[in-house]
């Protein structure tokens, strides 16, 4: 997923001690220290980029260098799978989102961490907080480890001098759409996550026969969003274009998430008037961002590679995750408080949090997203029944 950047993320995080040479990890380490490959493909990091960089710091003797890229989240499977197949692959760890994690299950693409190297990592069950070890054991599986966590949404967001009445059902919803053509949009759900939580929390919303089955129990999200459809102009291929287009005006409102109303407001992109609602049946559909070791991955570097997953499982590397309200609140393990996070992430969630989210979290109910091979089958649905004939600009 595509996410606004800033110029830089919270440094000095994750004081915890690295493991030390004398270490359970000692007898694993590598002859030589080694270079990784990070890749990210949902801005994760904003939240984990300077944990990583001190763990490396703190390391010599394991890591040598790292490289990190950014790239399109639907991307990312088809370049994996090729370098799979060509027995040539140049990319180490993976930083992603519902996307890619899905694509990556369903070929094959990952290594079963969880299975494989059981005692390199903590216990799932020991550390997680109860919804992110919903979200691992039902999304993750074996193959990615859950390193922030987001109840996510789905929130509207909209300016207050624009929509003068606040929808509160679904029906008064596509009223309002339908009344105001191209005034609201969502993007892509592959590559959004508002999108996704907006996609999958519909069936909820609506009432529909089967929330968990897309290709037989959403008939009536199906109708709702083709009729939705017809007063939206195009959807954009990532969230970051939504907010833009809120913040100079091309929009009066578009699906947001907790963290994607928090953050682009503290960084000025949306104006920090901007004011969010729920609609009635409102059900939290959790966002969880996850770490990967593709297969073909040099054995040497897995070790190493594990001893960073388990760092940045640590409370002090989880409580930078506050980060600035990106992914909010962003921890996933247990007992990670708002008061353990830089003074700077404290500052912004107390300008730029809004009171009523603590009720909302805990009011609302929580369902799992999607299984992966029933979430690759509506984001294709989408594609091909929503997303058809409304090209980006």
């Amino acid at each position: 997923m595509t996410h606004p950047t800033r110029r830089g993320v919270i440094a000095g995080a994750s004081s915890l001690a690295a493991l030390s040479a004398g270490g359970a990890f000692a007898q694993s380490a590598p002859a030589s220290p080694v270079m990784l490959n990070i890749i990210d493909v949902a801005g994760n990091l904003q939240l984990t980029q300077a944990s990583i960089e001190k763990f490396a710091k703190d390391n010599p003797k394991l890591i040598s260098r790292l490289n990190f890229s950014r790239a399109p989240s639907p991307e990312l499977p088809a370049k994996l799978k090729a370098q799979q197949d060509a027995n040539r692959v140049d990319i180490d760890m993976v930083l992603t989102g519902p996307g890619a994690m899905s694509d990556g299950i369903q070929q094959g693409l990952w290594v079963d961490v969880w299975k494989s190297h059981t005692a390199s990592l903590p216990k799932a069950e020991e550390i997680y907080h109860e919804q992110a070890l919903m979200m691992q054991r039902n999304f993750g599986q074996n193959e990615g480890v859950a390193v922030v966590y987001s109840p996510s949404g789905p929130l509207f967001e909209y300016m207050a001098d624009k929509v003068k009445t606040v929808p509160k059902t679904a029906e008064e919803f596509l009223a309002y759409v339908k009344q105001n053509p191209n005034r609201f949009t969502y993007a892509r759900p592959l590559n959004s996550g508002p999108g996704w939580t907006f996609l999958q929390g519909m069936p909820y919303i609506l009432g529909d026969s089967d929330p968990t089955d897309p290709m037989n129990g959403w008939a009536k999200t199906w109708a709702y969003l083709k009729e939705l459809g017809t007063a939206i102009d195009y959807y954009p291929t990532g969230t970051a274009a939504t907010m833009k287009e809120l913040g100079d005006g091309t929009r009066d409102c578009i699906v947001s998430t907790l963290g994607w109303d928090i953050n682009p407001r503290a960084l000025g992109i949306v104006p920090k008037e901007a004011k969010v609602f729920t609609i009635a049946n409102t059900h939290w559909i959790p966002d969880t961002q996850f770490m990967c070791i593709p297969k073909g991955v040099a054995a040497a570097k897995i070790p190493v590679i594990l001893a960073l997953m388990s760092h940045l499982l640590k409370p002090d590397s989880q409580a930078a995750t506050y980060d600035k309200g990106y992914f909010y609140p962003g921890p996933a393990i247990k007992g990670v408080t708002l008061a353990m996070a830089p003074q700077e992430s404290q500052d912004v969630l107390k300008e730029f949090g809004r009171p009523e989210y603590d009720g909302l979290i805990a009011s609302l109910p929580t369902r799992p997203p999607l299984t992966p091979e029933r979430l690759v089958a509506a984001f294709r649905r989408w594609d091909q029944e929503i997303g058809v004939g409304h090209a980006p600009k």
